[in-house]
């Protein structure tokens, strides 16, 4: 208890000490060109608000997305359940798509992040060029219907060049092109094993056999054929080469 007390005191001490020493959360020093560069502090808070965006950045603006909805579709297609797992699922997908965006995460390092560690450009510039390069990944692979759809609900009738999109038309309109894509993807892959379904179900219903489920005799055969034609090799590099045709 008196180590409790003690340790209570001394905090109390403590924390007028720290506040009257009047540490600032925010240092704004002008430079020569007009452009403003923040303390240290404030990048710090800056860099750690950028790493709890990470998961929506990697929703938005990667193939993630596409990736994981073919993958799941895929699993639905077999008639596995949860064979393979979520957590495979989305490791497969993760570093499927960072084998996919590798030439855009090194074209963004060295032109915005690499000058900014070594100080050759302030934070603007450096955000600016690193965004550019994934503007253009997703300008390349975005629907020019989904991409004029969001425009129109902006109001922002101004842009006459798609390279002039701000970010937060462009986002949206990628993600849903993404989806119709995966969309498109994953009903190619279903058609095959919803055959299979079809001709095992009108076999044991020729035979009577109605109490039979049509699903447990048709998941080996569907399983041999994905494992005949090497489906996950093929559908994987199917995927890599869709974003880079």
């Amino acid at each position: 208890m008196r180590h409790c007390h003690l340790a209570v005191l001394l905090m109390a001490v403590a924390t007028p000490a720290l506040a009257q020493q009047g540490i600032p959360l925010v240092t704004v020093t002008p430079g020569e060109d007009g452009a403003n560069s923040y303390s240290l502090t404030i990048q710090i808070l800056l860099l750690m608000t950028v790493l709890s965006l990470l998961p929506a950045a990697l929703l938005t603006m990667t193939s993630f997305t596409r990736v994981l909805v073919v993958f799941a579709i895929l699993r639905q297609a077999l008639g596995t359940a949860q064979t393979p797992s979520n957590q495979i699922l989305v490791g497969l997908a993760l570093f499927t798509s960072l084998f996919i965006m590798t030439p855009v995460f090194e074209k963004a390092y060295s032109n915005g992040i690499s000058p900014y560690i070594s100080e050759q450009l302030n934070f603007n510039e450096a955000a600016n060029r690193a965004i550019q390069p994934f503007r253009e990944f997703m300008l390349n692979q975005v629907r020019e219907a989904d991409l004029a759809l969001f425009v129109d609900l902006s109001g922002d009738n101004d842009i006459d060049d798609p390279a002039d999109v701000p970010l937060k038309i462009l986002l949206p309109a990628f993600v849903v092109s993404e989806l119709k894509t995966a969309f498109q993807i994953g009903f190619l892959i279903f058609i095959p094993f919803l055959i299979i379904d079809l001709v095992v179900a009108s076999v044991l219903m020729s035979m009577g056999m109605m109490m039979l489920s049509p699903i447990l005799i048709s998941l080996p055969f569907k399983i041999m054929l994905f494992v005949l034609i090497d489906g996950w090799s093929l559908i994987v590099s199917t995927l890599a080469a869709g974003f880079y045709l």
